[in-house]
């Protein structure tokens, strides 16, 4: 079974789409947001922090470490991205896919997919005590 993609990319948003996207979330939209917006959003997959940073070095000169990680940390708790921390590796990766779903890593690539709740059931029989508020899932192995 291939992983099939539940959320593809955004292709090429403009930068007034960006905007609008940050504004509905309660974010302003600084040339700093818009720029790391348009990467996380539009070309990256799974970034890490670090990931985000080198491209704005490339594409966004001057840039600080802390904006970055900074502005990642506003457009998570604006629910613009999901913060996943891969348990192999202890990396932190950002998600443009916040709603829920699992992940799989294809050890050979090094690639992380995100699966659908439909492409891998989870079935729970808790105590009632237990109060579940969240579940992350994250599946290892191979393609073939």
């Amino acid at each position: 079974m291939i992983p099939t993609p539940i959320n593809e990319k955004n292709p090429c948003l403009s930068v007034a789409e960006i905007e609008e996207r940050l504004k509905k979330s309660g974010v302003a939209a600084t040339a700093q947001r818009i720029a790391i917006c348009k990467y996380v959003l539009c070309e990256a997959d799974h970034p890490t922090a670090e990931d985000i940073k080198n491209w704005t070095d490339a594409n966004f000169p001057k840039l600080s470490r802390a904006t970055v990680y900074n502005t990642l940390d506003v457009l998570v708790h604006a629910g613009m991205l999901k913060e996943f921390k891969l348990p192999h590796t202890g990396k932190v990766v950002y998600d443009t896919n916040v709603n829920e779903h699992f992940h799989f890593f294809d050890n050979n690539t090094g690639k992380l997919f995100d699966i659908s709740e439909e492409q891998c059931k989870l079935i729970l029989d808790l105590p009632k005590n237990i109060n579940v508020v969240e579940v992350d899932v994250f599946l290892r192995g191979t393609m073939t």
